[in-house]
């Protein structure tokens, strides 16, 4: 079949199950053309969250579709493919967030949105790489446990020097976002050309960058110039295309999400057809996990 007729179908069975397709700005072109909201972490999780279709199709990874199953527990959450999972949240487990604890006991749990969904129910709150600094602003311990994510703690840190971080673990990070090159960033810098990293990038990718943002904000910064090296995984640029049609963009074509890329039309249209591939959470970690994740949403 062309992808065309794929897309066609797609659109289609979306109509007849009632269902609400969500993807995440990392997802293949053809994705786009067929989803409801498009969006990074933040967007896809307030989505679900006050959604009323009874079907929600997680075109990401893992935790994203339990972020949703969480935040709406009454909806149906589906994933194309279950199997799509986030190797930076493998870096982190609850024995260590506790372990942790123990250690600091004066401290606040903040983990990144990119963790399993039992960890969220052992922390504080949850946070995304667009709210990180609010949220750990928010709370009122200064010591404050920060995981999966050592860069984006780096990150925080730095702009919250009356915090204490303590990154969990030391060596957790996005395989993608290690992928850049100073290098590579300094030739483009000396053709002028400005960079926008998010704040996955290590510190030395973030120093050189113009701009540290997360996907759900770099098509706003992007309307600023007119040619952009972006920082992140290389599906956002096909994205910003769309969103910013006069702008140019040029990143690094390895910069790819195995796991991201695993949704297509074809799973799709099993997934809708069959309603195969539902994802669901432990009674006894949801309640805990939606507390955290309700706390990222009441910080302005």
């Amino acid at each position: 079949m062309t992808k065309r007729n794929l897309i066609a179908d797609v659109l289609r069975l979306k109509s007849e199950k009632k269902a609400l397709i969500l993807a995440h700005n990392y997802q293949l072109p053809e994705i786009f053309a067929v989803a409801d909201v498009i969006g990074d972490s933040l967007e896809l999780a307030l989505a679900a969250r006050n959604a009323t279709e009874p079907i929600l199709v997680l075109c990401g990874v893992r935790f994203m579709a339990e972020t949703a199953r969480i935040l709406n527990p009454d909806k149906m959450v589906l994933m194309p493919d279950p199997d799509a999972g986030c190797p930076l949240a493998d870096f982190l487990t609850p024995a260590m967030i506790q372990k942790a604890k123990e250690q600091y006991p004066e401290a606040a749990v903040v983990v990144y949105i990119n963790s399993t969904a039992a960890c969220k129910a052992v922390s504080d709150s949850v946070c995304t790489s667009g709210n990180a600094v609010r949220v750990v602003r928010s709370l009122p311990q200064t010591q404050i446990i920060f995981g999966p994510d050592t860069n984006l703690a780096s990150y925080v840190q730095s702009v919250l020097p009356e915090k204490e971080i303590i990154p969990l673990p030391e060596e957790g990070h996005c395989y993608v976002h290690m992928r850049f090159d100073p290098e590579d960033l300094q030739e483009v810098k000396g053709a002028g050309i400005p960079i926008i990293a998010h704040p996955e990038c290590p510190e030395k990718i973030r120093n050189l960058a113009d701009y540290i943002s997360s996907t759900g904000k770099m098509a706003e910064i992007a309307q600023t110039g007119q040619a952009w090296y972006i920082c992140t995984e290389a599906g956002m640029l096909d994205r910003l295309c769309e969103l910013c049609p006069e702008q140019s963009f040029i990143g690094k074509e390895d910069a790819i999400c195995a796991d991201m890329k695993k949704t297509t039309l074809q799973n799709l249209i099993a997934c809708l057809r069959d309603l195969s591939g539902e994802i669901t959470v432990p009674p006894d970690v949801m309640e805990g996990a939606r507390r955290s994740l309700e706390y990222m949403l009441t910080v302005p």
